[in-house]
């Protein structure tokens, strides 16, 4: 599909050519040249040749690569955009974090969204409304951390998920896993100095036993005091009853995810979730009667519906008083059911979904405050996570902006330590592996230790 002598981005090229439907069938060529403060650009497409030139005015080597391989990008993209006849909602831009970004470029970084990168007009103005909204909730040179905890266990496996997991009913490790897990948070208690969130996710966290569950919590509980949020994704309606929202609020959990992903019986059936929508409405009311916040998920673009039924569910989010919604864009996972079953998503009207939710969201007192962006995403578009104000999840936004450590526990948990004042992050992540990471819990503690030293 694609030959170049620039290998080191080589993925990266391939991700430009792989978000255009088609893209994959094309026989393309590229090679970047250099002649004293210039370099060149050469493509061939099906047998067609395409040059672009620049100058290397860079301050350092890792500016200067950065800068060639963005200029590659770009150059690519326009030649498929001509190629096509389509643009791209997002441009040229890829990557995960746009809205960091955007933040780095700082006031100038719609002039060059748009004029650079072609990102289209709604998209620039959801980065700037997320960038206005994260002014108040992130401290961009703050000196604290989060606190991450995984559970890989469900009660069953969603087609579209990709998540490293075990149905809950079948796992023999359950147990094993949980007392590894205390131990290395009990281990990694004395890195943190100055905690700001605790957020347990999964997999679906409630679905393991309340022996189990409290046994974490308690493990958590030097932190609770000092944190300004604690969530637990409880996830699935069929896994919260009141017995787990009792020993959530003992614990000091403030939030949490009740994560329906779609209001249609029909669908939850497709993607495989063993609950109702009446279980959905159930839970809710449940939850808000022990007074937590209440963090939703939706899917635009699951399989079998339509832009109507979509519409449906996002409505009926914001009439059950969800605080939090974030809105996904169905993406080609690898390791899920569905890549399995598709090459690429070619979904109908998945922009007018999008698109929908922003609008409908904002004008009833939602404004989006995080984004992240995934390759193989239905239209090539976005995940956004919207709330009410005062009601965002500093834990969302932290982690996905990167601008304070993350320190995280269990398996396929990944620890960040952020280097604001030298622009740099190093990482230490877990075996993904549940049996892998039970064995490997002394040396997880010894290199996270190191790693925050």
């Amino acid at each position: 599909m694609l030959n170049t002598n620039r290998i080191d981005y080589k993925k990266d090229l391939e991700e430009v050519i792989f978000m255009f439907d088609g893209g994959a069938n094309l026989d393309i060529t590229h090679n970047q040249v250099t002649e004293g403060n210039l370099f060149y650009d050469e493509f061939v497409l099906n047998g067609e040749k395409f040059t672009f030139k620049n100058e290397k005015n860079c301050e350092n080597l890792i500016v200067l690569k950065r800068f060639e391989k963005r200029f590659s990008k770009l150059g690519l993209y326009k030649i498929l955009t001509n190629y096509f006849g389509e643009n791209l909602p997002w441009g040229a831009l890829t990557g995960i974090r746009p809205v960091k970004m955007a933040t780095t470029l700082g006031a100038n970084f719609e002039n060059e969204f748009k004029k650079v990168f072609e990102v289209t007009d709604k998209k620039i103005q959801i980065v700037k409304d997320i960038v206005n909204v994260q002014k108040n909730i992130v401290d961009y040179n703050g000196d604290y951390e989060d606190f991450f905890v995984g559970i890989p266990f469900c009660p069953s496996r969603c087609a579209y998920c990709s998540f490293v997991s075990e149905e809950i009913g079948r796992s023999k490790n359950a147990d094993e896993y949980v007392n590894a897990l205390v131990t290395e948070i009990e281990n990694t208690l004395p890195l943190v100095k100055n905690v700001r969130s605790i957020y347990v996710g999964g997999g679906t966290p409630v679905s393991i036993s309340n022996e189990n569950l409290e046994k974490i919590l308690t493990s958590l509980s030097p932190l609770v005091k000092s944190a300004k949020e604690f969530t637990v994704e409880a996830g699935r309606p069929d896994c919260i009853n009141e017995e787990k929202l009792s020993l959530l609020k003992k614990y000091g959990v403030t939030r949490i995810c009740v994560n329906p992903q779609t209001f249609h019986d029909k669908t939850l059936k497709l993607i495989g979730r063993n609950h109702t929508v009446s279980e959905i409405y159930e839970k809710f009311a449940l939850c808000k009667k022990f007074g937590f916040i209440i963090n939703t998920d939706l899917i635009a673009g699951l399989p079998n519906e339509d832009f109507f039924d979509f519409k449906f569910s996002v409505d009926t989010a914001i009439s059950l008083g969800a605080e939090n919604i974030t809105v996904h864009t169905l993406c080609l996972k690898k390791g899920s059911k569905l890549k399995e079953q598709v090459e690429r998503l070619k979904i109908s009207k998945i922009n007018e979904m999008v698109d929908y939710a922003y609008d409908v969201l904002t004008k009833n007192g939602y404004n989006p405050y995080y984004l992240y962006r995934q390759k193989y995403t239905a239209g090539n578009l976005e995940n956004v996570g919207y709330a009410k104000k005062g009601y965002e999840c500093l834990y969302n936004a932290n982690v996905m902006e990167e601008y304070s450590n993350n320190i995280a526990c269990g398996a396929n948990a990944v620890s960040k330590r952020v280097f604001n004042l030298e622009d740099r992050i190093e990482r230490y992540g877990a075996p993904k592996d549940i049996k892998t990471y039970i064995n490997k819990v002394p040396e997880i503690i010894k290199n996270k230790q190191e790693l925050y030293k």
